[in-house]
Formats: C-alpha cells, structure tokens, sequence
C-alpha cells in the first residue's frame, strides 16, 4: 500500500490554503486538476466537514473532508471505483515565522481490485513524480488564487 509523503512552503496562510481545499464550487480542476467539475458531486457540506465525490481520468471517490483542526485536514476515502480500505489524504498546514505556511500532505493509496492495485503500484514507485507535481501546482494556484483575491 504506497504512502505518498509532499512538502511545500507557500505565502498562502493556512486560513488561505483551507479555503482553497474546502472550495467545492466550478472550476476545481483550476486548483486541483485530479478533480473535473463533471465528476465532482457536493453531497454535504458543514463548518468542518465535507462528503464530496471528486476524480478524473476514470477514477473517482467519495470522500469525507474533516477540517475540525483546521491545520490538519483529514480526507478519508469512503467509497470508489479503486481505492478501499485505508485509502485517503491528510494535510498538515504550519505557519512559519516569516510569514509562510509549511504544508505536508500524505497520500495513502490501496487499490480495491486489479486496477487499483496496478495504478497503486504505479503511484509507489514512478508515479510519485506526477503525484508529486499535481501537488506543487495546487500549491501555485492557491497561491495565485488568493493573491488575484487580494490585488
């Protein structure tokens, strides 16, 4: 079962980079491009909490978002057509001294059948590069986002 360990450091806040992983709304793929807004599914939707089916390219999932501490965002996997078990993603957001937010985030990926444990494999080994990127460019979007808010 591959984990997926990431590290970034941002200017977003991490009030700033919350936001941007609880925005359910059209044009997610924008930030996040494993999430096409014709996939995407809001079921729920609370202060700290979320039950959103998201995906692209074929796979999908159900996921439950819990951002009750809003520095570490848990998105447990509850259903989908490839991941079970333990499947999901945590976010650790830390405010740095400077100003800068440090964001870890770990992907924990087990494949429910023969397609997910192909593509699980993949991600462990030479798929963690692309994995990698998706997740330094949702980094730069929340960014630009935020920074477009602001000017």
């Amino acid at each position: 079962m591959p984990t997926i360990r990431m590290h970034a450091v941002t200017t977003a806040t991490p009030e700033q980079f919350l936001a941007g992983l609880t925005d359910f709304g059209p044009g997610r793929k924008q930030l996040f491009g494993n999430s096409d807004d014709a996939n995407l599914v809001l079921h729920e939707k609370s202060d700290t909490r979320a039950d959103v089916t998201e995906g692209a390219g074929g796979v999908w999932e159900r996921l439950h978002y819990d951002w009750s501490n809003p520095r570490r965002i848990t998105m447990r996997t509850v259903d989908s057509n490839v991941w079970g078990g333990a499947s999901g993603h945590t976010y650790t957001l830390s405010p740095r001294p400077d100003g800068t937010t440090a964001v870890d985030a770990v992907v924990v990926r087990e494949g429910k059948n023969v397609k997910g444990k192909l593509i699980g494999l993949l991600l462990g080994s030479v798929g963690k590069g692309a994995l990698t990127k998706a997740f330094a460019n949702s980094v730069k979007a929340i960014e630009a986002r935020d920074h477009t808010a602001r000017a």
